[in-house]
């Protein structure tokens, strides 16, 4: 069978809906922290499909933690190896630095669900599943963009929301995973000051989790399973 490893950066960010189109594919799942002793001894290179999740960290925050130039230095390897790999958010930007980009904070944060922009060669890409469906957006950082990939969506607070290079590279700095996963509280609970930021509030945010999980869920889970579909 298919093996396929999903890094978790901490424990609230996971794969959420992404896991059944993974599984449906006909890949054995499973799930390391990063926080996990054993993390620093993997060889990055060796799952058939390797995906990064979200987390509040910077990929700059390098002294706060020594796991990411770990960590980084490995996803160098396997993206040159161009093996299959997923990046959502904060592993969005892991794949961006890993390819010689420049990760920064951007100029205010993102939070809240609303719809990507494609740009004219990506219509026929699995992101057409997601136009004109609000995502989960949950950030405030971005990147440049590294040389020799595509890039596939933007929105009106970030030129960089998708990148993918080939069939076997694919960043999302957007969560089409999140929007039935009830660790969405948890997210509320670790980064209130996020969302004040950002100008909203608990209970707008929810009302929109409420209106659009579902739907922003369905179409990320179509996203993904084509995707994994059209790996070389």
């Amino acid at each position: 069978m298919k093996t396929a490893l999903i890094i978790r950066h901490v424990p609230y960010e996971g794969v959420a809906g992404f896991r059944a189109p993974i599984e449906a594919a006909g890949y054995d799942v499973d799930r390391i922290d990063v926080a996990d002793p054993a993390f620093s001894t993997l060889d990055l290179r060796e799952p058939d499909l390797l995906i990064m999740m979200g987390g509040p960290m910077g990929v700059y925050e390098t002294e706060q933690h020594p796991w990411i130039r770990c960590q980084m230095r490995r996803l160098a390897l396997r993206l040159a190896a161009d093996r299959p790999t997923l990046g959502v958010c904060f592993g969005a930007q892991m794949m961006a630095a890993a390819l010689g980009a420049e990760v920064y904070r951007g100029p205010r944060k993102e939070v809240g669900f609303h719809p990507v922009r494609l740009h004219d060669h990506a219509q026929d890409t699995p992101l057409r599943h997601i136009v004109d469906v609000p995502v989960l957006h949950w950030h405030g950082d971005t990147f440049t963009r590294p040389e020799g990939v595509e890039l596939l969506a933007s929105s009106d607070l970030y030129e960089h929301q998708a990148f993918r290079r080939g069939p076997n590279l694919l960043a999302l700095q957007f969560h089409a995973e999140m929007g039935l996963d009830p660790r969405f509280d948890a997210w509320l609970e670790q980064s209130p000051a996020c969302v004040v930021e950002a100008g909203s509030n608990e209970q707008a945010l929810r009302a929109a989790h409420e209106a659009h999980g579902a739907k922003a869920v369905a179409a990320g889970q179509a996203m993904i399973a084509e995707w994994l579909a059209g790996l070389d």
